[in-house]
């Protein structure tokens, strides 16, 4: 592909490419650089990003293959390796050199090692730059929507595992639907099979029971029956057809009887609240917003010996993604994962995700439509 040299801007001329184009172009203003360059496979999130800013076509006709990026602020180039001679790389460092001679070009600090000597030797000087990550973490109108709907489509997971629930019948203490066990297994196929009936992709990000590290808290016990009384966690972060990702934890118990899971969700319910008006009120770093989340829960009776862990971090073309490291800010327009998640016996979590849009400065940051919080699995069918 050696044809493709296109203005800038492209289908959605208003949102994601505007939106790139801008910050990219401030960064080259601002570092003094002639071109910003990215090389990578065409399933690279930050290669899928900046290739969404050109004609649908060009991206789709990409395949597997490696591709080579620039943007010098007015026009885009792009190289892909699919029927290429050269290496893309080489081919978009010689278009460079003959469109601008040479310069310095802004790049990932992750671009791969022979791309970057193709560039050197092409005449440029590299320098490092999280522009791309600095742009993806805002998000425009267009992605927001996008994650909407995914979140909607993890929300039909969640509800389709509370609805088997809810039916659920109990068997020497398990449970049962129709005379079947419930197993995390069965559980898991359902809410995959709603996310796929609502049009997204579960992308293995299904698990059930899982600990805070988004592994099973019982990896040998798939296949057990479920038991009443005890809390079962939904975790899922289905892909829309656009690529972009949701994130939701759910925690239901049947038949409970109260408890400590009962006190760990009216912190972790109430943890939300305060995070919410938290990120309304000022640009907060993810630090902040996790220690205000835990200190909310901590404050319902649980002490520094209690098990407790919190996260924030943004969700979009990857299910985690800047704003993600404690001094990175959630900035408006971000798209954040917020948890809540308490130990509340061995082995077992009450656990709470929900996805938080910081608004522009003044607006209220708002969660995106989501099922009950409730550990009631009936309740999330109202």
């Amino acid at each position: 592909m050696t044809d493709a040299e296109l203005p800038a801007g492209g289908f959605e001329s208003e949102t994601v490419d505007s939106h790139l184009e801008s910050t990219v172009r401030d960064a080259l203003e601002r570092r003094d650089a002639d071109t910003f360059v990215h090389v990578g496979t065409d399933d690279d999130a930050a290669i899928r990003y900046c290739l969404s800013t050109l004609e649908h076509d060009l991206r789709t006709d990409c395949g597997t293959s490696t591709v080579a990026v620039a943007f010098d602020g007015d026009e885009w180039l792009v190289e892909s390796g699919r029927d290429a001679a050269t290496h893309p790389a080489n081919a978009l460092a010689t278009r460079l050199a003959e469109r601008i001679n040479s310069g310095t070009a802004l790049t990932p600090a992750r671009v791969p090692h022979d791309a970057a000597l193709y560039l050197e030797q092409a005449g440029f000087d590299l320098a490092s730059t999280d522009v791309l990550e600095r742009a993806r973490a805002t998000k425009t109108d267009a992605e927001r929507d996008r994650i909407a709907n995914a979140q909607a489509a993890a929300s039909a997971g969640v509800r389709g595992a509370a609805s088997l629930l809810a039916d659920a019948a109990l068997e020497d203490g398990t449970l049962a639907v129709d005379g079947d066990p419930v197993t995390p297994t069965r559980l898991r196929t359902t809410i995959d099979e709603a996310i796929v009936s609502a049009g997204a992709f579960p992308a293995g990000n299904t698990v059930v029971n899982p600990d805070p590290g988004h592994t099973p808290s019982t990896p040998d016990a798939e296949h057990e029956p479920l038991r009443a009384g005890e809390p079962i966690v939904l975790e899922t972060a289905p892909r829309g057809p656009d690529g972009y990702h949701a994130g939701l934890v759910r925690t239901l118990v049947v038949d409970g009887d109260g408890g400590s899971e009962r006190r760990a969700h009216v912190g972790a319910t109430q943890s939300f609240r305060s995070a919410a008006a938290m990120v309304t009120a000022g640009t907060e770093s993810v630090t902040a917003v996790e220690a205000d989340l835990e200190a909310e829960v901590r404050a319902f009776g649980f002490g520094e010996g209690d098990d407790i862990r919190t996260r924030a971090f943004g969700v979009g073309l990857e299910p985690c993604e800047r704003p993600l490291e404690g001094g990175d800010q959630i900035e408006p327009g971000s798209v954040v994962r917020l948890e809540s998640a308490v130990r509340v016996d061995d082995g077992a979590w009450l656990r709470i995700a929900d996805l938080l849009v910081k608004g522009e400065d003044g607006d209220r940051a708002t969660y995106l439509e989501a099922p009950s919080r409730s550990l009631e699995p009936s309740a999330l069918l109202e």
